[in-house]
């Protein structure tokens, strides 16, 4: 932690050298050689450099769930592309992955949390307005709350009222080195992440500015958006429907895939060479064709806030569970976003091995921030959970009309509450695969329905620290509804930074 947080002041005191989203801002502090904060327009450079929040490179939720499908019949076509963390975070594995030298989920989220922390600090101590102080600290305590919910669902277990006193994390809200590290009770951290999420409230920023979208930074669509998948989260029905329908109000513009999404530049590759040398031709959505220009990103029409999942080893590898789940006939999000023969990208191509990817914005990046799809999939799940599976079903088709191909196959019906919710869950996995799976398998099994449950298990070879043992045989690994593992392991480094002070979860 004490790390994070060296690391932490020296980016903060280049951040006003950052350039962020020039358009947005008054005033440029100038490049010096000792920069000190003075004014409210530093601030505002250091939140608006979006690189360094947009990105969120967290492998539980890529590589934990039922959606990615590892097999060892796909691991045998080319076991080198696949290392033993793969398989190791596919596996839920407790006894290496602590040890995981490309974990940087937990000291990415903490970064943020310091620079949202420095704001607070300095925000009253600045020059500058009182309406624009007001809204750096509603902007800073969003982003404190927003990193605090997801590392929340990844390293402690899913909060209940008889989980209180479980491990949750370390609560840091200043910037001083001596602040304790020690993880506080899961109670505390919810209890942080509301009283943050009260004062982002105050946020006066519309997300709509000059006919343009500002959704790198909190605004109040934003703020509404995550407060509804936060009640969502923890099963508070009544205010998810609430946050979700004032997001709404404020801002609902859909993609329309059948006149909005078109597909980008085709990829052409040999696959078998020799004799029997064939070429086939990849075909990608236009969002795919930019890896660092951010104009696609950044333009992308239903982002209410700003944020993505990230993959560096660059193949969302769908499993067949997943794809059952569309009508791969009529549902445009099948037809562009899983790339058939990914796999030939991926190099498995001499023998040749046919397996999709799953793409979006590059190979590397998903949305996973709050967008006005997400909004719809809330407002659906909220009304059939309290009783409303007529107007859930109104909700959920105004989605799916924007999304599949006209025909009688775009509306869904259902005969009560538990056929909605149904509808709604296996709707809101096929829009957002692999961003939302891990957090949503961990609030089923946490709520007050039964049908919801979902116990997830994979069939692989047994592994090491270091080697996967493809010569042996292979075994079940499962997650059951209880298990401790759905709180994923801390990285060691940062137990043994602090001395101790940090407890591992324990299995």
């Amino acid at each position: 932690m004490k790390t994070i947080i060296k690391n932490c002041i020296a980016l903060a005191l280049t951040a006003g050298l950052l350039q962020g989203c020039d358009k947005f801002l008054d005033e440029r502090p100038s490049k010096t050689s000792s920069l000190v904060v003075t004014t409210t327009s530093q601030l505002n450079a250091l939140l608006n450099d979006y690189e360094q929040f947009y990105a969120e490179n967290n492998n539980t939720a890529t590589l934990s769930t039922d959606d990615y499908g590892l097999t060892t019949s796909i691991y045998n076509a080319r076991p080198g592309i696949f290392s033993p963390i793969t398989v190791q975070y596919n596996t839920w594995d407790t006894a290496y992955l602590m040890d995981d030298p490309g974990q940087s989920f937990w000291s990415s989220e903490y970064r943020k949390i310091f620079t949202a922390n420095m704001v607070l600090q300095y925000a009253d101590r600045v020059t500058g307005s009182d309406e624009d102080k007001a809204n750096l600290k509603a902007d800073a305590h969003f982003i404190r709350a927003y990193s605090y919910f997801q590392l929340a669902n990844t390293f402690t277990l899913p909060y209940s009222g008889g989980k209180g006193e479980e491990l949750g994390l370390p609560l840091k809200l200043t910037i001083a080195f001596d602040e304790p590290v020690a993880r506080a009770p899961l109670s505390k951290v919810y209890e942080q992440i509301e009283a943050d999420l009260a004062e982002a409230m105050k946020v006066k920023m519309p997300l709509m500015q000059n006919g343009r979208a500002r959704h790198w930074r909190a605004n109040t669509a934003a703020v509404n958006g995550f407060a509804a998948r936060y009640y969502l989260a923890v099963n508070k029905y009544i205010d998810a429907l609430k946050y979700a329908n004032q997001a709404l109000q404020e801002y609902s513009t859909l993609v329309d895939y059948n006149t909005q999404m078109r597909y980008g530049r085709d990829q052409v590759l040999t696959i078998n060479p020799g004799p029997n040398a064939q070429a086939v031709t990849l075909k990608y959505p236009y969002t795919h064709d930019n890896q660092e220009d951010f104009t696609d990103m950044i333009g992308w029409p239903e982002f209410l806030y700003f944020r993505m999942l990230n993959y560096g080893t660059w193949w969302y590898m769908p499993s067949a569970g997943l794809m059952n789940l569309y009508d791969q006939a009529h549902d445009l999000r099948y037809q562009y976003h899983y790339v058939e023969g990914y796999s030939y990208d991926r190099g498995i191509i001499n023998p040749a091995y046919n397996y999709p990817g799953y793409v979006f914005f590059y190979k590397d990046r998903i949305p996973s921030g709050p967008t006005t799809a997400e909004m719809l999939l809330i407002k659906a799940e909220a009304q059939a959970r309290t009783g409303d599976f007529g107007g859930a079903m109104t909700t959920l088709n105004s989605l799916r009309a924007k999304r599949m191909t006209p025909g009688p196959w775009v509306n869904l019906t259902a005969t009560g509450k538990d056929d909605a919710v149904k509808k709604v869950l296996e709707e809101r996995r096929r829009e957002m695969p692999f961003v939302h799976r891990w957090y949503d398998v961990r609030r089923y099994n946490n709520n007050d329905d039964p049908n919801d449950d979902v116990e997830m298990s994979k069939t692989f070879y047994p592994y090491t620290l270091s080697s996967v043992l493809s010569t042996q045989p292979v075994k079940t690994y499962s997650l059951p509804k209880h298990s401790r593992r759905f709180a994923a392991p801390l990285p060691r480094t940062e137990i043994i930074s602090s001395n101790g002070a940090i407890q591992q979860n324990t299995y």
